[in-house]
């Protein structure tokens, strides 16, 4: 199979596009292609022939996304309105323009119309004229002169100055009666387009019309190709054809960096096995969210104000384990301040499932996925924070689960989420929890009859129990024990099967099964997890998400 590139981008210089196609093929961004040609002479023609059994449109797709192939333009559309620069749109440059036509197109109604009144007028004089034409003349002819005989008939007959004047000027062949007849048709013609202009000026429908008319008749009378062709596309460019859907580990740093990490790249080990390198940041920059999810997924970043900001798990930043990752702040248009809270990940928007918030003062709040479909690349809003309070976590829910909200110092409050009634997105929500002296929200986790919570301390101890453990309460108390320790910093329902991934505050990381972890009591303290080095601490635990090929 072949591909053939026979029109360009504008201002794309040729050359440099077959260089870098070339230089994608060597770099093995461009596998597919088995030759690449350029046969142009004085038109374009860029022959890429592929390899046997590859997908044309796959290659085509990583054309348009990795080579300017497909390029965009910038208009400044600045022009002078009401006599001010001023930047538009293309639609209120289109609005100016059909104001503009409005306009002229009513002043010269406006004209036509008093030209018409004007000859109407010498015309009504005319016929009252010719009516009494017999006396008028007599009046003139009795007359010593025009001012005496122009006097002499405004003061008999209704005629205005420029009637007399006009009346005064009449040839005597106009006072034939073949000249009358012609007098009455143009009068009667008059009358109906006076008619019609009025109509005009009093209709802006009507107005409108003839803007629309005049235009269809230009576009008729003055006929060209267009340059530019307007079409529904061949198929929608989407980078699902040529990204594979596979499970990544996903990390953002305090300095809001952020990456993905195939999860590949982690090795499974041993409970209390010492980790590997899990981040490339420095001792300063600690790693502060991550989290598990598939490419080809939707990640809502919901921030710490409540705005919430949506984008494709593949459009974050790709990275080994040991790279920096990228800023945060280049990836997503974040107001200024602004800090994630957590991450959620769906593969649509739909009514069928809730997000459900929780503020680190124990705040609630229960608000339908679809209210999110609309996103924007600003951000929406998510939740009305209250100044001295913050987001801590939000999960997905399927509108009949129970919530488990566990705070730093060990307690839990388990409730179901019909206690929340749905919310809009610009609200504040409900209380969850009631919190102790100094103590605040750490986790919230849905509960899972078939599963377990993990809890983890920041001292590198962590167990599991039931979740039968947690009795159903009223939301809003203070809740029971979840972990003898004043330093819980995460709580996650998870399975036999699964596995987890720890991360510590010098960017240690180790990932083991969660079979190695007993089930215990709800008071324990829990068993080694990870061993620490000085002044090291557990920051985060995450489930890791293993995809099978066809599945991806």
């Amino acid at each position: 199979d072949m591909i053939i590139i026979t029109e360009i981008p504008y201002y794309l210089n040729r050359s440099s596009l077959v260089t870098k196609i070339a230089d994608l093929v060597r770099d093995g961004d461009l596998d597919e292609v088995s030759d690449l040609r350029d046969e142009s002479t004085e038109t374009t023609r860029i022959v890429i022939e592929l390899k046997r059994g590859m997908i044309a449109r796959v290659v085509i797709n990583k054309l348009y996304k990795l080579t300017p192939l497909e390029s965009s333009f910038g208009a400044i559309l600045l022009a002078l309105d009401k006599k001010r620069p001023k930047q538009m749109s293309i639609k209120e440059m289109l609005e100016c323009y059909i104001e503009h036509r409005r306009e002229v197109t009513f002043r010269r109604t406006k004209f036509q119309l008093d030209k018409a009144e004007s000859r109407a007028h010498l015309l009504e004089g005319y016929l009252l004229a010719l009516a009494s034409l017999d006396e008028i003349v007599k009046i003139i002819r009795a007359s010593h002169n025009r001012d005496e005989a122009k006097k002499a008939l405004m003061e008999r007959y209704p005629f205005s100055e420029r009637q007399t004047n006009a009346i005064l000027e009449l040839r005597l062949y106009q006072l034939t009666g073949m000249e009358k007849d012609k007098i009455d048709l143009e009068y009667a013609e008059l009358k109906e387009k006076i008619d019609y202009l009025k109509d005009i000026l009093a209709n802006e429908h009507k107005l409108l019309g003839i803007i629309k008319d005049e235009l269809n008749e230009i576009k008729a009378k003055y006929p060209s190709e267009r340059r530019t062709e307007i079409t529904e596309a061949e198929g929608e460019f989407r980078m699902e054809d040529v990204i594979p859907n596979q499970g990544c580990i996903i990390t953002i740093t305090s300095n809001g960096f952020v990456k993905r990490t195939a999860v590949d790249n982690y090795k499974s080990q041993k409970r209390g096995g010492k980790g590997v390198i899990g981040a490339g940041q420095r001792q300063e920059d600690k790693i502060d969210h991550l989290f598990s999810a598939k490419t080809h997924d939707f990640v809502m970043f919901i921030m710490t104000n409540g705005r919430v900001y949506v984008q494709k798990v593949y459009e974050i930043p790709e990275g080994s384990r040991q790279s920096k990752g990228r800023s945060l702040v280049n990836f997503i248009q974040m107001e200024k301040g602004e800090k994630i809270a957590a991450m959620i990940c769906a593969d649509e928007f739909t009514d069928k499932y809730n997000i459900v918030m929780c503020t680190r003062k124990g705040i609630v709040k229960k608000t339908s996925l679809h209210d999110y479909r609309n996103y924007r690349q600003m951000g929406l809003i998510g939740i009305n924070v209250d100044e001295d309070d913050v987001i801590i976590t939000a999960k997905l829910t399927t509108g009949d689960n129970e919530m488990l909200i566990v705070t730093h110092n060990g307690m839990s409050i388990r409730f179901h989420e019909n206690d929340m009634r749905t919310q809009g997105r610009v609200t504040r929500g409900v209380k969850g929890i009631k919190l102790k002296d100094k103590d605040y929200v750490q986790a919230m986790e849905v509960v899972d009859n078939d599963a377990c919570l993990f809890v983890a301390g920041a001292n590198g101890l962590g167990k599991r129990t039931n979740f039968s453990e947690y009795r159903v309460q009223t939301r809003g108390g203070t809740g029971i024990i979840v972990m003898k320790t004043d330093a819980v910093v995460s709580a996650l329902s998870v399975k036999e099967e699964d596995e987890l991934f720890a991360l510590t505050s010098s960017a240690q990381a180790v990932r083991f099964p969660v079979k190695d972890v007993r089930i215990i009591g709800r008071t324990t303290q829990g068993v080694r997890i990870i061993n620490l080095g000085k002044k090291d601490k557990v920051i985060g635990i995450s489930k890791v998400i293993e995809i099978d090929e066809e599945e991806a």
